[in-house]
């Protein structure tokens, strides 16, 4: 990531109004620019890392959480070069919730779950593809 990938994933997620970031470790250029456009975030990690002002943090694994809480309670949570093996996991808590699961991978690892792609950025930017959590009753086909 970067601050051009950066911003086309705020401008893509900005209409939320809570978000959640989880495993947000020293990338916090996404989360500084969501709080910068109004929004309400949280974020999540397994260490405890310095966030921007106004990011509510918490130490966490996801992978733990039974029972969501109203800190996990948002509109929008999503991961940024999320690994293959949190797909799942994370995308149980956001529908828990009530959640759309946004994220994007590494650049080579493919989703280990049913998703929609969009590409954000070109031209001048770089491109990064996000992806979006489609629900497990879906049936339709995810696009490759």
């Amino acid at each position: 990531m970067n601050s051009q990938t950066d911003r086309s994933i705020v401008r893509w997620l900005r209409g939320a109004d809570r978000l959640l970031e989880v495993g947000i470790g020293d990338r916090t250029g996404v989360a500084a620019g969501l709080v910068d456009a109004g929004a309400d975030v949280r974020a999540t990690d397994v260490h405890p890392v310095s966030v921007p002002e106004g990011v509510r943090f918490r130490v966490e694994d996801v992978t733990g959480v039974d029972e969501p809480d109203a800190f996990h309670r948002v509109d929008v949570v999503y991961a940024l070069n999320c690994p293959p093996e949190l797909h799942r996991p994370i995308a149980d808590l956001a529908e828990r919730v009530g959640a759309t699961f946004a994220f994007t991978t590494l650049g080579y690892d493919e989703p280990s779950i049913p998703v929609e792609r969009e590409q954000l950025g070109g031209g001048d930017a770089p491109r990064v593809t996000l992806y979006t959590a489609t629900a497990r009753g879906d049936q339709r086909q995810a696009r490759r």
